[in-house]
């Protein structure tokens, strides 16, 4: 068999980050004064930190921030989600049996995120896979965030593979778009806060990451 590639989100994907991440947004909001909704969060969860809080701005009747505020503010959202994240790290269960599962069957695993470096690092390092990634792509690694392919098509890049030889595991719509765009099958793990009618155009829906196997994905790449 040729080389595969496993190309993973980190946030509600192999991370349960959801709870915190919301914790953030409204914190950060009542800081500014603009309250996040739960459907605003859940709207553009997945989505990388700049678009979001240009649409913040402007549903709350507010011109586009400049782009200094921009970046002071995600930065402190960042900062606020990390401090959220206490107690046990919640890593989704199923997460180091499938890892292990694809190395041990000689798949290349990459992470494929908009997040910011810093949070990537946290998360893996909460993580403490025995099992290594060959790439880690993070936000600050390419242009464009999801939905564009920009992650995911460097992910490959960086694994020497081609994008059909390649599948991404992701829990939302930006990244089931990202990796549609980017040429790759995509499996959408419904994680809080989604639903199935939200991911149709995955190739794949799952509510457990146990459900996948090396052969199952590898079917999904040859089908």
């Amino acid at each position: 068999m040729s080389a595969l590639g496993a190309i993973f989100d980190l946030d509600g994907t192999l991370v349960d980050s959801c709870a915190s991440h919301e914790q953030a947004w409204i914190a950060l909001g009542e800081s500014i004064g603009i309250p996040v909704s739960r459907e605003f969060f859940f709207r553009s969860f997945g989505r990388p930190n700049t678009p979001i809080l240009k649409a913040l701005f402007n549903e709350a009747g507010r011109p586009d921030p400049a782009p200094a505020l921009i970046d002071a503010l995600a930065l402190k959202k960042e900062e606020l989600f990390r401090s959220f994240v206490t107690g046990a790290f919640p890593v989704m269960p199923g997460t180091q049996p499938l890892l292990t599962a694809l190395h041990n069957s000689g798949w290349l695993l990459a992470i494929g995120s908009s997040a910011p470096v810093l949070n990537v690092q946290f998360m893996l390092a909460g993580i403490a896979s025995t099992t290594p990634f060959a790439a880690v792509v993070t936000g600050d690694c390419v242009a464009h965030g999801k939905p564009h392919p920009d992650v995911f098509l460097e992910a490959a890049a960086r694994l020497a593979l081609a994008p059909t030889s390649c599948v991404v595991i992701e829990d939302a719509a930006p990244g089931v778009e990202a990796a549609r765009r980017a040429g790759m099958k995509c499996v959408a793990l419904c994680s809080a806060g989604h639903t199935h009618a939200e991911l149709t155009d995955a190739d794949l829906i799952i509510d457990h990451l146990d459900e996948l196997t090396p052969s199952r994905l590898q079917s999904l790449i040859y089908q």
